[in-house]
């Protein structure tokens, strides 16, 4: 039902408002329709969905009358009814991406329309998990796990990584659910849950573990085509037996290389053929596995013929005999056999002993699923590296030599086997979980598909794998399971011999699967490495980024293809499995630590449509995971850990300036909250003190740091520990000062950059400077973590300033630090202080001691030589003793309280007289107290100027004001007095009392008060500079300021002449409680 109306124009005589208005009026039924396009006032909808994207349209503006007490903020909070328009049309391919990050312009401005997504849980999850999960492990090493780790063990194994799978998938599901997750995959996942550094380092673990599976599928693919389709292709080929091994790794290097260049060429040229033959790989995997089942339940009627030879117990190689017999009866005539001939050199010569000594027989290599031979196979039959496949049940007589076995045609060990290098070769039989939410972009409903798909796809292949352990072992004798390349019948591939309905149908589909798997690797890796390039979070990397016009990622296939030549040169699969185990082990275990880590923090974003996670479930996965690494190969783990390590060292070393939300930060977030609750409970220790610095800088008119060299100094005296707060005050408010503000902040941070200062930048704007420092000095930082000393420049400047506020702002500061209990701490001539890369010589940093202050003055020099800067300087502490003091006792006290402090230093006590106060204290004195009376008498005559200015104009606009109103007001006023009277009297008064004050200025008299602190000033001073004056930095009590505020500058001329003469001085004034102690 359509919602009229009524529109009651106010004061608007525009012609446009009233047409506007009679076409809505008359248009009512059709609102609706037009609302579609229009926002129904004629004007076009808001383009951009989000808060504060004006990029689109800024012209447009908002001109209806329903809204318009909002229509101020169109420009930056659009519509609710443009946003729910854009969002109902959202596609979860890309757009989640440019949302939240910053997305390319010049790719954005390429990107087509992307289809509606059509594929569901089956096809776009499901099946693609199947085909990645299943492989070249099932079909060429499954058997001989089986047979060399018994079926207990094996079914140990199985159920150790597909629960690692299993759990990781959950966790997995929820991440996945939680929001959209485009290109990327797992990358987009744990970079996006645990930040830029962990992303990366995980993102390019997981492109290695997918760029070693393309070589281990690539051998898997040499492997069946020269071990059992055309064996004679081998362009090595062994003469003596023991060469076998080496002749094999040889055509793998030389066949995978030319594969692996086959296969980059054809990635490279068509991917989408690839993808479409995906399919066909897939159904090559499940008619695999069904021949398997046909040909398990065949055996229970008619068990397959493959008779396995034996020699006593041992099991031999039925390559170059036809006949399992020592002699052959052809009529009426005996001849020796072939077999016969491979164990002695002719009729007459002397045999083998073994051979000899013991009978030729022949087993049933399938004797079937209920022929018992499953109790046989339960255990284990782990061994050293040739040692010979023998099967106990039957009798063997001695006589053999070990060292001319290897020699002979047995079936060995070509590795040592045991438990954990089985569960490194297997693991990677169970990876690929991953390749649904990879395909998040092409699904219909990802949050419902991925984690069904992917949890059906691990709960299938793990009843695959338990299902063919247990058949294996029940239905294939053990010396055949342990013959890993099926030489004891006829070099048959051991899975293909148990099949139905012939062994070929194995053969040709696991080398089609592993073909396809290879393809898929080479596929997938490259992009994956184009999607951590293009985040720019590892700059060398950058470069692969780049691709061709359609964006397939040229340069990263080469990198891929470079370094899976790698593992196609190591050519062995068993050694192969446990690298690519590492890589993939840590990104599954990232995986589960990025969905315990979101669980625990409970993040508001983190609202997964998956609900059947638990943390303790994904530290579980994860603690199952690092096991698992360590279990496969503990070497290969520290290589791998130490991989990502680096590679987390370098990202965080170029600055990731990615921010993404990430878990690692609300963990930071946690971990300091509970840090600073902590340290709320409690005041620090004297033995923890150390200070906490807030630097008070100046900057000039143009935001610019003046006095650089203090952040130098503030680094140096923190070496990075501890707390630094660089506060600015900016005068003014903050609504017309907020760009200003920011841009100061981005400097200062740029300076503390450049300086090398670890710490926080603070800018106030205030009414008033010295508001502003007020307010830094009590509210800078948070909690616990407060700085308890105050850091900054002397007004150099002071004298020669016409504005008194400076200085008086600087005393004020001294006064509140006091107040607040912090100390205080003054560089004089900063400028001159030396940099962070100077290295000072042999010199002195001298302490003088005059009051106690907590021990800061003996603390800081050992700071400072912390740093590399001053490490050479020796530190020298006077003290000053008077009249009736012992300065004997005084220097052997000082030197106990030293070695007690655990400091070393040499010490000088310094004897200060009592003399006369001379003429030229008096006579600096009086020029100091005639200075200060001059300037109040300038500072009063400018005050009063100021104030007849404004009464000459509060008087000439009350006259305009008249004038304007005299039409109506018909009394007139009438002014008695003119400029020039004003201006004739006042400066005859002003001339009147001048001449009084200057009267009065050469005839006062210093005060007593005054005359000593002068004295006091002057002594000391020469005593300072007499000792110290070639030290690279002194250190001196800073006297604290007159309580009565008159004598404010008479302090600053006091401080003057007490630091006059010496180059970088530093003055240290207490917080009030000891800062250094004695005892442990």
């Amino acid at each position: 039902m359509p919602t009229s109306f009524t529109v009651v124009p106010v004061k608007d005589n525009s012609e446009k408002a009233k047409e506007r208005i009679e076409e809505e009026d008359g248009n009512d039924n059709n609102e609706l329709e037009e609302n579609q396009d229009t926002a129904g006032d004629g004007v076009p909808k808001e383009n951009s969905p989000f808060i504060n994207n004006t990029d689109n349209d800024k012209s447009n503006s908002y001109d209806g009358t329903n809204m318009a007490l909002f229509e101020e903020e169109m420009d930056s909070n659009p519509m609710v009814s443009s946003l729910l328009d854009k969002l109902a049309n959202y596609t979860n391919l890309t757009q989640g991406a440019q949302e939240h990050e910053e997305a390319d312009d010049d790719e954005g401005s390429k990107k087509k329309a992307v289809k509606s997504p059509q594929m569901g849980t089956f096809m776009g999850v499901y099946l693609p998990c199947l085909q990645n999960i299943l492989g070249v492990i099932l079909f060429l090493r499954l058997t001989w796990i089986v047979g060399t780790a018994g079926i207990l063990e094996s079914l140990a194994i199985v159920g150790l990584c597909c629960s690692c799978t299993m759990l990781t998938a959950i966790s997995m599901s929820a991440i996945a659910t939680n929001g959209v997750v485009p290109a990327g995959g797992s990358y987009y996942m744990i970079s996006r849950s645990l930040g830029p550094e962990f992303g990366g380092a995980v993102g390019l673990c997981f492109y290695l573990g997918t760029t070693f599976a393309g070589s281990m599928y690539i051998l898997g693919t040499i492997e069946i085509l020269l071990t059992y389709i055309v064996p004679k292709a081998a362009i090595f080929v062994a003469e003596k037996k023991e060469d076998e091994g080496e002749a094999l790794l040889n055509n793998m290097r030389v066949y995978g290389t030319c594969c692996l260049t086959l296969m980059s060429v054809v990635v490279f040229v068509g991917v989408k053929y690839v993808n479409k033959l995906a399919l066909v790989f897939l159904a090559c995997v499940i008619l695999s596995i069904l021949a398997i089942y046909a040909g398990v339940i065949k055996t229970i009627f008619e068990p397959p013929d493959f008779p396995v030879c034996m020699l006593g117990n041992r099991t031999l190689q039925n390559h170059n005999f036809d006949k399992c017999l020592k002699e052959d009866t052809i009529g009426n005539l005996t001849t020796t056999t072939q077999l016969y001939k491979l164990f002695c050199n002719g009729p007459n010569a002397t045999c083998n002993e073994y051979f000899l000594n013991n009978n030729v027989t022949q087993i049933q290599g399938i004797p079937g699923l209920i022929s018992g031979v499953i109790s046989e196979n339960m255990w284990s039959e782990y061994g050293p590296l040739g040692m010979l496949v023998e099967n106990k049940k039957l009798s063997s007589v001695g006589g053999s030599d070990p060292t001319q076995d290897i020699y002979l045609p047995y079936v060995v060990n070509d590795i040592a086997s045991f438990f954990t290098l089985l569960v490194g070769i297997y693991f990677p039989s169970v990876t690929g979980i991953m390749a649904g939410s990879n395909r998040s972009g092409d699904l219909r409903d990802a949050q419902k598909s991925i984690p069904v798909g992917t949890i059906l796809a691990i709960f299938t292949t793990s009843i695959i794998y338990f299902t063919c352990v247990v058949l294996f072992g029940a239905c294939i004798e053990g010396v055949l399971l342990r013959d890993k390349f099926g030489d004891s019948v006829k070099g048959n591939l051991v899975i293909g011999t148990l099949s139905w309905p012939s062994p070929w149908v194995i053969v040709i589909g696991s080398f089609f699967s592993c073909c396809g798997a290879g393809l898929q690797s080479l596929t997938g890796a490259p992009r994956l490495l184009q999607a951590i390039a293009r985040d720019g979070i590892v700059p060398f990397l950058q470069v692969f980024g780049h691709g061709k016009a359609n964006g397939e990622p040229t340069w990263a296939l080469l990198l891929t293809g470079a370094i899976c030549e790698i593992g196609i040169l190591i050519a062995s699969l068993d050694a192969v499995a446990p690298i690519l185990s590492m890589f993939f082990l840590m990104c599954y275990l990232f995986v589960n630590l990025a969905c315990a880590l979101q669980t625990l923090l409970r993040t508001p974003n983190w609202r997964p449509r998956f609900k059947y996670y638990h943390w303790a479930l994904s530290f579980l996965g994860m603690s199952l995971c690092l096991a698992l690494m360590f279990i496969s190969s503990w070497y290969y783990a520290i290589v791998a850990m130490v991989i990502a390590g680096c590679i987390y060292k370098y990202i965080e070393y170029r600055g990731a300036e990615k921010e993404w939300g990430d878990g690692i930060r609300g963990l930071s977030l946690n971990a300091a909250r509970f840090a600073l609750i902590r340290l709320e409970e409690a005041p620090p220790h004297t033995k923890n003190w150390r200070p906490q610095c807030l630097v008070l800088l100046n900057l000039d008119s143009d935001q610019a740091v003046k006095h650089p060299r203090l952040l130098s100094f503030t680094s140096q005296l923190k070496a990075g520990k501890g707390l630094t707060i660089v506060g600015n005050v900016l005068e003014g408010t903050f609504l017309t000062k907020d760009a200003e503000a920011k841009k100061a902040e981005q400097n200062i941070k740029s300076s503390m950059t450049a300086e090398k200062t670890k710490g926080f930048c603070h800018v106030v704007v205030s009414s008033n400077l010295r508001d502003g420092v007020s307010h830094l000095i009590q509210s800078a930082g948070l909690g616990g973590m407060k700085h308890n000393t105050v850091l900054m420049a002397w007004p150099g400047t002071w004298k020669q300033s016409n504005d008194t506020q400076s200085w008086k702002n600087f005393i004020e500061t001294i006064r509140e630090t006091t107040s607040a209990h912090q100390a205080l701490l003054v560089a004089k001539n900063v400028d001159s202080f030396p940099t962070n890369q100077e290295r000072l010589g042999e010199g002195t940093i001298d302490v003088w001691w005059v009051v106690h202050d907590g021990g800061l003055l003996m603390l800081l020099p050992f700071l400072l030589r912390q740093h590399k800067v001053w490490r050479k300087c020796k530190m020298r502490i006077f003290t000053v003793a008077q009249m009736d003091d012992n300065s004997i006792q005084m220097k052997k006290d000082l030197q106990t309280f030293l070695y007690h402090l655990r400091l070393n230093a040499e010490v000088e006590v310094v004897e200060m007289h009592d003399n006369d106060i001379s003429a030229f204290t008096y006579e600096k004195t009086l020029v100091m107290e005639q200075r200060s009376q001059m300037l109040k008498q300038m500072q009063l005559s400018k005050t009063e100027r100021e104030r007849e200015a404004q009464l000459i104009h509060d008087r000439n606009t009350a006259s305009h004001s008249m004038n304007d109103k005299s039409e109506t007001l018909p009394d007139r006023v009438h002014m008695t007095w003119t400029k020039d009277k004003l201006f004739t009297e006042r400066n005859r008064n002003r001339e009147c009392n001048s001449n009084v004050a200057m009267r009065d200025l050469f005839n006062m008299k210093p005060n007593q008060s005054n005359v000593r602190r002068m004295h006091t000033a002057i002594k000391l001073n020469e005593v300072v500079v007499n000792k110290s004056q070639g030290a690279h930095l002194v250190l001196l009590n800073m006297p604290g300021p007159p309580k009565n505020r008159g004598g404010d500058e008479n302090y600053m001329e006091f401080l003057e002449v007490l630091l006059e003469g010496l180059n970088r001085v530093l003055l240290v004034r207490g917080g009030g409680r000891e800062v250094i102690t004695i005892y442990s």
